[in-house]
């Protein structure tokens, strides 16, 4: 029997390293774990809105910044997550900033958010109910945990 792949990569682009990628990688972990997936492979760019817009416009056919991208990858089996996610930091701020919440809980919202996609959940279209649903249940589970503070 194999050990289920689980892999959590967080790259930066375009943006200052934060110190608390590795907190980051730990509630990807807590979180899939948490969603009931066993396993993952799972890569994350943390990137400025820059970047985000070259993602957003060569993928989604939108030149504009957006929060949250991901990109599924076709896995065989149920139980597995994997892809790509980016997040602007940019964007995540000014979100914060405008729906009054601190950038640790929109960060959290937009990793669970860029997750669920990855695992085939879509809000679009009349479907979004559970999958935004399951995200604010993730959210409530996972409040205590720690990502930017110290």
């Amino acid at each position: 029997m194999t050990a289920p792949r689980r892999v959590i990569e967080i790259a930066v682009d375009g943006t200052p390293a934060p110190r608390w990628r590795r907190r980051l990688s730990r509630f990807c972990v807590i979180a899939l774990t948490a969603a009931g997936f066993s396993q993952w492979e799972i890569s994350l760019l943390l990137c400025g809105d820059e970047k985000i817009t070259t993602l957003n416009g060569r993928y989604r056919g939108k030149n504009r910044p957006t929060d949250v991208l991901s990109f599924p990858r076709d896995e065989e089996g149920g139980g597995t997550v994997a892809g790509d996610i980016a997040i602007s930091l940019d964007t995540l701020r000014r979100n914060a900033a405008q729906f009054g919440v601190s950038e640790e809980e929109e960060l959290k919202r937009l990793t669970l958010h860029g997750i669920l996609h990855l695992a085939g959940m879509d809000h679009g279209r009349g479907k979004g109910r559970a999958m935004l649903a399951l995200q604010e249940k993730l959210m409530q589970q996972l409040k205590t945990e720690c990502i930017i503070r110290e």
